[in-house]
């Protein structure tokens, strides 16, 4: 069976597109789209990625005017965190420590929920 090799691209709605990839680029370090096909799209590391259907009643979308919500592996929660802080992006960081990770979340400038992961675990060692 042929598989997908990874996600090749995540595609939004925005009031403000500019703005928001702007914003995505200035805090977390997403190069925007490529103004030409000369130029190289934005590269993320390998790494463990999770596609779940969730239910419409879901509250990890925050709020029922949201259907998408992204989730972004960093190497250093803390350092980003702070980063983010500095910037005046305001971010909760999740108390628990799982057995797959620790977590933060924070909204873009649109309202669209994004957390940040720090994998452990299975999810840190790779597939078996």
């Amino acid at each position: 069976m042929q598989r997908v090799t990874g996600v090749g691209g995540i595609f939004v709605k925005a009031r403000d597109p500019q703005e928001l990839a702007r914003w995505y680029s200035a805090h977390l370090g997403v190069d925007p789209p490529p103004e030409s096909y000369g130029q190289s799209s934005w590269w993320q590391e390998a790494g463990p990625t999770v596609l779940a259907a969730m239910g419409d009643d879901s509250g990890h979308f925050g709020g029922a005017e949201h259907s998408w919500a992204l989730n972004f592996r960093v190497a250093d929660l803390d350092a980003m965190v702070e980063q983010l802080r500095a910037g005046g992006v305001v971010v909760e960081v999740d108390p628990q420590e799982y057995p797959n990770g620790r977590f933060a979340s924070l909204q873009d400038p649109e309202g669209n929920q994004v957390q940040l992961w720090q994998p452990e675990g299975a999810d840190r060692r790779g597939p078996a």
